[in-house]
């Protein structure tokens, strides 16, 4: 049976009628749509990395004029003068040794005089040190005549923090060094403050040579031990640079314990 033009025509009216919903319906599932994707693309940058893990670090190009030395690098070429502990005032030491910069009593604590003529091997002949006999002296004290450090030390002295101890206390003080005459190496700790000068942070811990000196320009004090191992003279050149606890072997300068002087 055929539909009547009647019910043809109110079909019809009806669908006309609903198409506008349709549409506005449409349209709100696409703009929802587009909501979601924008909502997942934000989120993509924690799902990719939930535990908010930092960046990569950047690679930093340092500047070849730093003023700073790194830890191991060497100066190279520096004038070195025979030191000792007792050494009395002279023309080209102007400040006695039986004291040095940190130890009031360095003459006492080391056991006597290092005699540098008189010798047993790398020890003086008199008596066997209570202290490290390879011992050498830089120009800078990281304290102060007012008892406390110097304002550029926290920042100058690589290991200035790690060493710390409280104001006052040097963090240079034994400090291990190592040095180099032909192809020979020696490693020594620092005990005193010299030659001269007791503020040159730019050439111990930066690129400076050392200041001019009635020395020959010398840039380092060197025990009577350094000088027998390293077989130099004073006013030879030498290379040294610093060196950490962990990276100094064993040898003749080893038997000595940091902190309080007697022999292993």
């Amino acid at each position: 049976m055929n539909p009547k033009p009647a019910t043809i025509l109110a079909v019809a009216l009806a669908l006309g009628a609903a198409a506008p919903a349709w549409a506005r319906l449409a349209d709100r599932l696409a703009e929802s749509h587009q909501q979601f994707l924008e909502n997942r693309r934000a989120a993509l940058p924690g799902l990719s990395d939930p535990f908010g893990v930092p960046a990569p670090a950047r690679v930093v190009i340092e500047d070849p004029e730093e003023k700073f030395r790194s830890l191991g690098e060497w100066h190279r070429g520096i004038t070195a003068t025979i030191f000792w502990v007792g050494e009395l005032a002279s023309e080209h030491n102007p400040t006695p040794n039986k004291a040095s910069a940190w130890d009031q009593n360095w003459l006492a604590n080391y056991g006597g005089y290092d005699d540098p003529d008189h010798r047993n091997g790398l020890l003086p002949a008199a008596f066997i040190p209570a202290q490290n006999p390879f011992y050498i002296a830089l120009p800078y004290n990281d304290v102060t005549s007012g008892g406390r450090h110097r304002p550029e030390a926290a920042e100058v002295i690589p290991w200035f923090w790690r060493d710390y101890r409280g104001d006052g206390i040097s963090v240079c003080k034994s400090h291990w060094v190592a040095m180099h005459c032909r192809g020979v190496v020696c490693y020594a700790q620092w005990e005193d403050v010299g030659p001269f000068e007791t503020d040159h942070w730019q050439y111990v811990f930066g690129k400076e040579s050392p200041r001019p000196n009635r020395n020959g320009n010398a840039g380092i004090d060197i025990s009577p031990a350094i000088r027998d191992y390293l077989g130099l003279k004073s006013g030879e050149s030498v290379e040294w640079r610093f060196v950490d606890d962990r990276d100094v072997p064993d040898g003749p300068w080893s038997r000595w314990d940091r902190t309080d002087g007697l022999p292993r």
